[in-house]
């Protein structure tokens, strides 16, 4: 595992959109796993403004979502599909066709969870995968007690990953209870994966992921088993970590070139 820290927010969102630009001029056929969220606004934002200067085309990639809430059709304000539309995909130049997501809308949502996760599977897996992190350790919406194993199924979300979500819905209370969401054993497979995490509220739940034990009490703990994980802090997100030294050590500045 790869832990860079940069000085801010800014400089740690600047490296992984850079990442994520660079893995696509390498390969431009790339299966993108893709994030939601406040944090990865930022991101996308960095991967438009790269896709205007000519720095990177997404024309013959491909990507998958991590989640989308059970309920919520492709046009409701607060869906993943939308929030997609509007921060990335109706801004850059991925074809028709190439970007998926789970149906929340779908009549049976366990026989979608299944059809999304064969879709992946026949895409030959996530190339780079793109996460964000919970308070609680979450990796997608997969909850504490997640098995570590899990392949893409329905979650029911915790209250305090509802509560940090409340925000973008009109009232607490329409937050929906349910998500079709990737599974760990999904993501794990994922070529290459590539963690966020900004601000002192995700400072405990780095710890856990990076230094902590295995253990579904941090679902995020499973990354330490893939063999190709960048995690990018901010100094608040680092503050935590009882090998900071060591990791500021071999990536001086969060430098990801230095070994």
């Amino acid at each position: 595992m790869k832990v860079l820290i940069k000085s801010d927010a800014a400089r740690a969102v600047d490296c992984v959109a850079g990442l994520i630009v660079a893995r696509l001029q390498r390969l431009p056929t790339s299966v993108l796993g893709l994030a939601t969220g406040g944090t990865m606004e930022a991101v996308y934002a960095r991967l438009i403004a790269a896709h205007r200067e000519g720095a990177v085309s997404f024309a013959r990639a491909r990507s998958f979502n991590l989640d989308e809430y059970v309920g919520l059709a492709p046009d409701h304000p607060c869906s993943y599909w939308r929030y997609m539309r509007e921060h990335l995909f109706d801004r850059v130049d991925f074809p028709p066709g190439a970007t998926l997501l789970p149906r929340g809308d779908a009549p049976d949502p366990e026989a979608e969870a299944q059809r999304y996760e064969a879709a992946i599977v026949a895409a030959g897996d996530i190339g780079l995968q793109l996460l964000g992190l919970g308070t609680n350790g979450h990796i997608g919406f997969n909850e504490p007690t997640s098995s570590l194993s899990s392949l893409t199924r329905i979650k029911t979300l915790t209250r305090s990953t509802r509560a940090a979500n409340a925000r973008f819905f009109d009232r607490p209370e329409d937050v929906p209870r349910l998500a079709i969401t990737m599974g760990i054993g999904t993501i794990l497979r994922a070529q290459e994966v590539i963690l966020l995490a900004c601000g002192p509220a995700k400072a405990e739940a780095a710890a856990a992921l990076i230094e902590g034990p295995l253990a579904a009490a941090c679902p995020a703990s499973a990354l330490q088993l893939h063999r190709k994980v960048t995690v990018v802090l901010d100094q608040a997100a680092a503050s935590r970590l009882a090998l900071r030294d060591y990791y500021e050590e071999v990536h001086p500045g969060g430098d990801a070139a230095s070994i």
